[in-house]
């Protein structure tokens, strides 16, 4: 078998590949004799038809047959040869017509094009220039955890002297119909909070409400906006009729060292609850300091290599992004099949960010080459014992569902793609400079959990 190779890019390389007519007449005609043995032919006894009539009457079974022998074994022989690491499987195409008509008697020619990851040739990626920036705590970050710590400790008293009043929540039961579709199935829900002026409560239903007491009945119509949160109502008109059993208000419990203590994790007033507070903004706070640094270190090292990246794995990644969005519009009451949805300008959108991870995935996994950087199976097991306790599953169902996923060894891409991260920390230079606000820390923050 003669093999040559061709690089049609840094991605894509063509195998040129020609099977001599020897080989092929050995294939040829150990498959025509197994024909022979099981043929039916007219005119001659079962099994004892010559090799010639045989070739005649099964001509296409057994060229097929033949090339189905032949040509895989030598695509993986010249893929072996010429030490290629194929990227999906190989685009074969037949190239001369003789050798298939005269089989065994000429060479059979073809070639394929094999799609393989760019040879990456590394950059500077030590002493890289970064500055990191912590955010401040303020005491008014501070005040806001301590107030949405009252919101979730406040009581929902009765109100017996007075009607309902904004801000109060109302408990009722609402019967609906649709005045649009009369045929619609009625809306019937009982015992619903509804607080008044509320977020996602229309204007109709708070005004409507007003003064309510116990056991009071209202009718009332209902337009809902077209961009309403709950797809069913949008752009619906509804006739409610309204039945109260409840009017309770908000009552937020005193600012005082009791409240603070019935909060428990060991806090004895409200002073050490705000220092308390003040160290968790700050730990985390410097984590995200920590992401963005790691963030802005792969954007400079992506920015600093450029070369080709197959097309089959920016479809797969650019897929990965596309399925994930969708899953998480539908987690949100959206419906993808929208037709007010742009998803062509989505799917660039996506491309585009697709090829930036994968740029950052390969050139970690190139850093790990160069440092030698391995992963034991004890990093392995730790990671997928943090990852069960992160969503409150069995190791087991872990593993399980990395199987479905490629197996361990995506753990184990990943945990080397952090050592080779945690190297470029270790080796950059990194300054520490003062807070500012930058939006664009979001996207790269979301980028470097890509890569990590």
């Amino acid at each position: 078998m003669k093999t040559e190779i061709k690089e049609l890019s840094p991605t894509r390389k063509q195998i040129d590949i020609e099977i001599e007519p020897e080989a092929v007449r050995a294939a040829y005609d150990s498959i025509s004799d197994r024909y022979a043995k099981a043929a039916n032919v007219p005119g001659f006894r079962p099994g004892h038809a010559p090799r010639a009539v045989v070739r005649t009457r099964f001509k296409d079974q057994i060229r097929s047959e033949l090339l189905r022998e032949l040509l895989p074994d030598a695509v993986q022989k010249a893929i072996e040869e010429h030490k290629l690491e194929p990227l999906g499987e190989p685009e074969l195409n037949l190239e001369n017509t003789e050798g298939l008509s005269e089989l065994g008697q000429k060479p059979i020619s073809f070639n394929v094009n094999v799609e393989v990851l760019p040879e990456i040739k590394l950059g500077d990626y030590k002493g890289l220039e970064i500055a990191r920036r912590t955010r401040p705590i303020a005491d008014e970050d501070v005040d806001r955890v301590i107030e949405s710590l009252r919101e979730n400790s406040a009581s929902l008293e009765p109100v017996e002297d007075r009607g309902a009043q904004l801000g109060d929540t109302v408990t009722a039961s609402f019967h609906g119909k649709f005045l649009d579709d009369l045929d619609a199935e009625p809306i019937n829900v009982e015992d619903v909070d509804v607080v008044l002026g509320g977020e996602g409560v229309v204007a109709e239903i708070t005004n409507n409400l007003l003064e309510a007491k116990a056991d009071d009945e209202k009718t009332f119509p209902v337009s809902y906006p077209a961009d309403f949160s709950s797809k069913g109502l949008a752009g619906k008109n509804i006739e409610y009729t309204v039945k109260v059993s409840a009017v309770r208000i908000k009552e937020l419990p005193e600012l005082d060292d009791e409240w603070a203590r019935s909060l428990g994790d060991e806090v004895g007033s409200l002073a050490e609850l705000r220092t308390k507070i003040r160290e968790d903004l700050e730990a985390q706070a410097k984590n995200e300091a920590e992401g963005r640094l790691r963030a802005d270190l792969i954007r400079k090292l992506v920015a600093a290599h450029e070369f080709e990246l197959p097309e089959r794995l920016i479809q797969h990644q650019t897929e990965h992004r596309f399925e994930s969005v969708v899953r998480d519009m539908i987690g949100q009451g959206i419906d993808p099949r929208n037709p007010q949805l742009d998803w062509d300008k989505a799917r660039d959108s996506l491309k585009e960010q697709a090829g930036y991870d994968l740029r950052g995935s390969l050139l970690l996994e190139r850093i790990a080459d160069e440092e030698n950087i391995e992963v034991g199976d004890q990093e392995i097991d730790d990671e997928i014992n943090a990852v069960a306790a992160a969503s409150r599953q069995t190791p087991e169902q872990v593993r399980a569902i990395l199987t479905k996923q490629g197996g361990e060894r995506s753990i184990a891409g990943r945990l080397r793609n952090r050592k080779a991260l945690d190297v470029l920390v270790a080796n950059a230079r990194v300054t520490d400079e003062e807070w500012k606000e930058d939006e664009g820390h979001r996207d790269t923050e979301a980028q470097s959990s890509e890569q990590s």
